[in-house]
């Protein structure tokens, strides 16, 4: 498994390490209007899989504005943002923000998302940072598990993954 600490403190992952070159587990995780959603219903694009700890955070709030704005110059690139807040504060948020096109989702109810891809921190109840570039036949072509989960992800390793995926 990752090994990732958070404000310094080991973290126990929970669940199932995704690796480059496997299938892309699916997950079931709600929209801001409880509907839910899973990554079946993103096939057919690259689809980038930003994992924050809590979208109310400067570094969260930082990574979620800028892999949307690198995405927006991409043909068939989704973002999906995905935290364990509340459908409701990531609806606020995203009206905060001003972001229109940010699809914000939310693990809160089951975990499924972050078992299946090993960012459950067990201690904390939340998800360690982490990057997932899944190409459109739903094949993982980045993972970054963040070391530290108050740090930014390479954005810049991740954005030219989704470059490349097809």
């Amino acid at each position: 498994m990752a090994s990732v600490t958070f404000k310094g403190t080991n973290m126990t992952l929970v669940g199932n390490e995704v690796k480059v070159g496997d299938k892309a587990p699916n997950f079931t995780v709600l929209a801001n209007d409880l509907s839910e959603v899973t990554l079946d219903d993103t096939k057919g694009s690259v689809r980038i899989i930003s994992v924050v700890p809590s979208i109310d955070t400067g570094v969260c709030d930082a990574q979620t504005r800028r892999f949307n704005e690198e995405a927006s110059k991409l043909d068939n690139v989704k973002v999906l943002t995905i935290s364990v807040d509340l459908p409701f504060a990531q609806a606020r948020w995203c009206a905060a923000s001003g972001l229109d096109n940010v699809v914000t989702l939310s693990d809160h109810r089951d975990l499924s998302f972050g078992e299946a891809y090993g960012v459950v921190m067990k201690e904390l109840r939340l998800l360690a940072r982490s990057v997932f570039v899944v190409d459109s036949n739903d094949m993982v072509t980045y993972v970054e598990y963040v070391s530290e989960g108050t740090n930014h992800p390479d954005y810049d390793k991740a954005i030219a993954a989704a470059k490349e995926a097809k």
